[in-house]
């Protein structure tokens, strides 16, 4: 056998265990119909904490989805103004000022050493819900860029009951119009879904655990049995260390959503490279073997196939082929969730590469000390001080 057939074939064979045994992630399944669950006989209580680091511009569309929701229970907001320089608080102040329920708008303090911004002034925001010593039953986690459905908490909140959840994520639909995003955002979820199978996540006798930060419903008295916030402090993927931490404590839930929408736009790839590049390398424990493991198996899997199928002689060329016809059969459900031509099907290893570039991007980020950068604050770096 030649190189090219054993590569070619090592290629086929990733794509059949990737369809067939890995939770089948690629039908993008799991969304957050909730018809068949029955509704709290008694509706928990509900405080949403939201982190805000210059979001003055999504805000009016953001916290106003959270101030109407049509919860049927007791349900309080807590904005944490991150030390913003757009005058996030101002906003907030303007649209609550006619708000129906309880909302607290918090000036956040300094960032500590050993915490990542986010987790900081989440940690600020939940200690004011459990203020007076009576906390919510559930925390609402929850992005200022996410907006909500009029239903959405209280579909949450039905999912957690019916199911006796510790903690409630959906992944929330991405901004997918420009011309970047419809090429990498199908992607990103795409990535994501294969690293995390939501149907793993969600068994309790699987050891993965993952969220989505935008949007987590969390039981309050788990997250204070598991050690609070605090214990998650210097993460700077901060859903997954929780989801982690939680699955410990009970069942988890992760799902797709339409009733959870992310407003924030990415007119150009560049944006798409520093949402990527903030965490990739994280993700990797900053660990350059496993970087370049993961550049390898990237390539395996995704460049392979393709440059096989071109450039490869018989039968590494055939084989290329079947390989690249898989892997554009497993992006078409994803494409279609984000309504995108299917034609971006069988540009996905161009799409891969573009990821693998930004992943390399993240390391040398790192390396230069501007790691986990986020609206002028270096996360990774604030988190090892």
């Amino acid at each position: 056998m030649t190189l090219s057939l054993a590569i070619a074939c090592l290629a086929l064979a990733v794509w059949i265990y990737l369809l067939l045994f890995r939770g089948w992630f690629w039908l993008a399944r799991g969304g957050d119909n909730k018809d068949k669950l029955k509704s709290p006989e008694v509706w928990p209580s509900v405080t949403a904490v939201i982190p805000a680091r210059d979001e003055a511009e999504m805000l009016p569309k953001s916290l106003d989805s959270l101030l109407t929701q049509a919860y049927p229970g007791e349900f309080s907001l807590v904005l944490v103004d991150d030390q913003s320089g757009d005058g996030t608080a101002a906003a907030a102040r303007r649209i609550a000022a006619n708000a129906e329920c309880e909302i607290a708008i918090l000036s956040g303090q300094p960032l500590p050493v050993g915490w990542t911004g986010k987790v900081w002034a989440m940690h600020q925001g939940i200690a004011r819900a459990e203020d007076g010593g009576k906390g919510p039953d559930y925390l609402l986690l929850t992005d200022a860029d996410i907006v909500y459905s009029p239903g959405a908490v209280s579909g949450l909140v039905t999912r957690a009951k019916a199911q006796g959840l510790v903690l409630t994520s959906v992944m929330a639909k991405l901004n997918c119009e420009s011309l970047a995003e419809r090429a990498l955002i199908p992607a990103f979820v795409f990535f994501f879904q294969m690293l995390y199978p939501f149907s793993w996540v969600n068994r309790s006798t699987s050891r993965t655990a993952a969220a989505a930060g935008g949007c987590m419903l969390v039981e309050r008295r788990a997250l204070e049995q598991a050690g609070g916030i605090g214990k998650i402090r210097g993460a700077l993927i901060d859903d997954c260390a929780l989801a982690a931490l939680l699955k410990k404590q009970g069942p988890i839930w992760l799902g797709l959503s339409e009733n959870v929408r992310s407003l924030r736009p990415y007119p150009g790839i560049d944006g798409i490279r520093r949402m990527v590049a903030r965490s990739a390398y994280a993700q990797l424990n900053y660990s350059p073997l496993l970087l370049a493991a993961t550049v390898a198996g990237m390539a395996l899997t995704f460049l392979a196939p393709p440059v096989l199928a071109i450039f490869g002689g018989y039968p590494a060329n055939l084989v290329g082929w079947a390989a690249w016809a898989l892997m554009a059969l497993a992006y078409l459900p994803i494409l279609r969730l984000y309504r995108v031509s299917p034609l971006w099907a069988v540009a996905l290893p161009l799409i891969a590469a573009l990821y693998v570039a930004f992943t390399l991007d993240s390391a040398y980020q790192h390396w230069r000390g501007k790691g986990g950068l986020w609206k002028g604050r270096s996360q990774a770096l604030a988190a090892k001080r």
